[in-house]
């Protein structure tokens, strides 16, 4: 998974999870009519099809901005701070033209409220360290070790739920656990034995795998601040993004490269930065829609396989040759985070199935 994969994904799962409905995403009438079985499964189909698209697509643009031979540009906070202050544009473009009576007319207006922006501002220092260290960790490692070198997301979930929420997980998603922090420890064992272990690559993954689980549990705190709403918070978060990147990309110097690049007036550069922001926004949209006509269980599903043919292009299209024990690793990360999501999915469905249950047995379905 990619930066804005970790970023609007994990809000738009908070707000379809329980929060105000998202006005981008098309709303669910209780009275409709059914649609017919095959326009529902052509449906699906197109929208896990967008999500693959969007996805892998921005991962692949993410690693030329980051790490291009051809682009020479060592910046990586200038990168991630263009796309956040594309989404906060994109935010505010839209429901301007919905107050002019767009088609997007049933996006909230925004107004810039200080008060708002300082409650929302812790979980947006998180939000920074999340979709630094991700674009940090895909610039240190290739694209077909990038899934393994941040998967350890869900393990992290796992224990904060536990230090945190004082939430207990059964035994079987554990062992599911287990599997991913082994093939985690092969995969890297692989890097190194091929020659291409970056240390620095794999302290951001973990970096990055912790600050999405932090995200999550913030984001569940500051949602109240903004009245539930997805489309202010992702409004708010990354304007203060914006304005925090800026002291940090002059205490590393990123002004002084950007000066000295040679590419700096380069329309092309340009349009492929412009491109990545525009997928950065666009994979929180395309995220909501595939949960919605799914489930989540499907979407955790769909991210799983969609990881699995991110690996084999990004092999395919940088002529790469991999070891056995190296795709084992995969494969064991891939496997454990798949079981990890069906035995939560069955947990979550026997806890809805049976009210009876006591309340701490409740609490064993975790996050």
């Amino acid at each position: 998974m990619s930066r804005a994969q970790l970023t609007r994904t994990g809000l738009l799962r908070m707000a379809l999870g329980g929060g105000a409905a998202d006005p981008l995403l098309p709303a669910e009438g209780g009275g409709e009519r059914r649609a017919p079985f095959v326009l529902r499964a052509l449906r699906i189909g197109l929208v896990v099809c967008l999500y693959w698209f969007t996805s892998i697509t921005m991962v692949f643009l993410n690693k030329y901005l980051l790490d291009s031979p051809s682009l020479r540009l060592d910046a990586p906070l200038f990168v991630t701070f263009f796309q956040c202050a594309m989404t906060a544009a994109l935010c505010a473009g839209l429901s301007l033209g919905a107050a002019c009576g767009s088609r997007c007319a049933g996006l909230p207006a925004l107004r810039l409220d200080l008060k708002v922006s300082r409650s929302v501002l812790p979980l947006s220092v998180v939000f920074i360290g999340m979709v630094t260290s991700n674009n940090l960790c895909l610039k240190h490692v290739g694209v077909a070790f990038y899934n393994v070198g941040r998967s350890l997301t869900t393990v992290f979930n796992v224990l904060l739920s536990y230090l945190l929420l004082k939430q207990t997980t059964s035994l079987y998603a554990l062992l599911a656990c287990g599997v991913i922090i082994g093939g985690f420890w092969l995969g890297v064992d692989q890097e190194g034995a091929e020659g291409t272990l970056s240390w620095a690559g794999i302290f951001f993954g973990i970096l990055a795998s912790l600050c999405v689980s932090l995200n999550a549990i913030y984001t569940k705190k500051v949602l109240p601040v903004v009245d539930g709403s997805i489309w202010h918070l992702t409004f708010y978060n990354n304007l203060n993004a914006c304005v925090l990147f800026f002291p940090l990309m002059m205490m590393l110097g990123e002004f002084h490269t950007l000066y000295h690049f040679d590419k700096l007036g380069n329309p092309t550069f340009w349009g492929m930065m412009t491109l990545g922001g525009v997928f950065g926004f666009a994979i929180g949209y395309v995220t909501g829609l595939q949960i919605k006509y799914t489930s989540p269980l499907t979407h955790n599903v769909s991210g799983t396989a969609k990881a699995c043919a991110q690996t084999v292009l990004a092999v395919i299209y940088f002529e790469e040759t991999k070891s056995f024990l190296w795709w084992t690793s995969n494969l064991m990360v891939l496997g454990g985070s798949f079981a990890y999501t069906w035995v939560k999915g069955l947990e979550m469905r026997k806890v809805e199935e049976d009210p009876n249950l006591k309340s701490s047995e409740k609490n064993e379905t975790g996050v």
